[in-house]
Parts: structure tokens; C-alpha cells; sequence
């Protein structure tokens, strides 16, 4: 070996023994940059937390096996959770088409660990308002059996899931600094057509059954309602969970498309 060659050894191994990135690190640090945006924590935790409180407080009319204010509790802890889930996937998914992707590719960093930050990130700031409204439920008078909480609970969280898809594809689709800031605006829309917002009926209730929040928030009220709506009507728990399934492969369509579409141009 001779002396000139020792500097490029030296470099050779440190790069090969230089630790990745910890990908829990990285989590932690845009979680942090997450409960710093005060505007996006306000609309995934204080709104529906606010919209519980002016429309949930005290409601004690019974409704299947709880009461109103159990009802709307699980109604706003849906919008938080599908805020939440929305505006972070969209956000990842608009930084990787702003060029986001092109800086962590300089990096050890693998695609994969960005994809599971960003998805654990998704569903632990989703979690933040479903526990505090259903924790202030609790407290001021929201009643129902333990599996009303339990189920209702998870189904809120887990179903949010499918709104991170939705938020990629919107986002992919759209693309631009605008596009999670689009796909956010929608998610208002499906909110009212959905009925988390007031009761449908009639020919509203006949669209808001077909939008993706309807089969998501029905799922999440069925453990408390059984399928039974306001208006007297009753969902069979198929239509629910078929709504769901079907809104999950047309976003994962959507999601596919986009990033076809976004490699294309490259």
C-alpha cells in the first residue's frame, strides 16, 4: 500500500462505516416541525374540538346505545383524524414533488424510511384529536357501552388511514405547492355530504352515501348506532364497509396514476 492511496482508504471507510440516518430521528424532528404549525394543529385538534364542545355539550338524547354527544364526539374526532391524516400525506407527498425527494436522495436515507416516518407521523398526529375529544367526551356526559368507546376509538384511527391515501393522490394528481392545501378544502365538502357536520336526508342522504367520509364515519358510529341513521333509516353494515373498500382502491388507483404521471415528466 502506498502513502497516496492511504487518504482514499481512509475516505472509502469512513463512508462505509458513516451511520444512516435514524429514521426515528427524523420522525421525531417533523413531528416537532408538525406541532409547531399552529394553523394546522388548530384545524386537526382545536376546530373539532370547539365544534364538539358548542354542539356535543349536553346532549343527552339517546341514540342507539349512548347519546347524542357520543355521536358527535365520534363525528369530530373522525374530521380531526382525517385532517390530520390529509394534510400530511399531501404535504409529503407535494415535497416530493417540489424536489424534497431529490434532497433526501443526496442522503443515506433510504425512500422506504421516509415512507414509514411519514406514515407514522400521519397516524400519531391523527391520534392527538381523537384522544382529546373522546377524553373530553368522557368527562362531559358522552354515554355509551365500553364497546361503543373501544370500537368507536379505533375505527377513527385506523379508518384515517385511507384519508393518507387520499392526500398522496390528490396531491400527486394536482401537484404544486397548492395541492394538499386543495385536498384539505375537499375534505370539508365530503364532511357535510358525509353527515358529520348535520344529519342528511333525502336525495342528500342518497349522494353523501357514495362520498368517502359517509362509509368511513358510518363504520366509526355503527358499534354506538347499529346502522341506524337520524332520519329512522338503517344502513346494512355492508354498505359502510363497501363504501370503504371502494374508495381505498380508487385512491390507491389515483396515488398510482400520479406518480406515473409525475415520473413521466422527469
Amino acid at each position: 500500500m502506498t502513502a497516496a492511496s492511504l487518504p482514499l482508504d481512509t475516505t472509502a471507510a469512513a463512508a462505509r462505516t458513516a451511520p444512516r440516518p435514524d429514521m426515528l430521528t427524523y420522525a421525531r424532528l417533523d413531528l416537532r416541525r408538525q406541532l409547531r404549525d399552529r394553523m394546522a394543529m388548530f384545524f386537526i385538534v382545536g376546530l373539532p374540538t370547539f365544534m364538539y364542545l358548542v354542539f356535543g355539550l349536553g346532549s343527552d338524547d339517546r341514540v342507539g346505545s349512548g347519546n347524542v354527544a357520543m355521536y358527535i364526539m365520534i363525528s369530530m374526532a373522525c374530521y380531526g383524524a382525517v385532517t390530520a391524516t390529509t394534510g400530511i400525506a399531501g404535504s409529503a407527498a407535494t415535497e416530493q414533488v417540489m424536489g424534497w425527494g431529490r434532497q433526501l436522495g443526496l442522503t443515506p436515507m433510504r425512500p422506504l424510511a421516509f415512507v414509514v416516518a411519514k406514515a407514522g407521523l400521519a397516524m400519531v398526529v391523527a391520534a392527538m384529536p381523537v384522544s382529546l375529544i373522546f377524553a373530553i367526551g368522557a368527562a362531559t356526559g358522552a354515554r355509551g357501552a365500553w364497546t361503543d368507546w373501544a370500537l368507536g376509538a379505533g375505527i377513527v384511527w385506523l379508518g384515517s388511514a385511507l384519508f393518507a391515501i387520499y392526500g398522496l393522490a390528490v396531491s400527486l394528481v394536482f401537484r404544486g405547492a397548492n395541492a394538499a392545501g386543495i385536498a384539505s378544502g375537499f375534505i370539508v365538502i365530503m364532511a357535510f355530504l358525509g353527515g358529520l357536520f348535520t344529519p342528511m336526508s333525502g336525495i342528500m342522504l342518497d349522494i353523501g352515501r357514495f362520498t368517502p367520509l359517509y362509509g368511513y364515519a358510518s363504520l366509526a358510529h355503527f358499534p354506538l348506532t347499529s346502522g341506524y341513521l337520524p332520519t329512522g333509516e338503517q344502513d346494512p353494515l355492508w354498505l359502510p364497509v363497501a363504501n370503504v373498500l371502494a374508495w381505498t382502491v380508487i385512491f390507491s388507483l389515483l396515488a398510482m396514476w400520479g406518480v406515473r404521471r409525475s415520473r413521466a415528466r422527469t
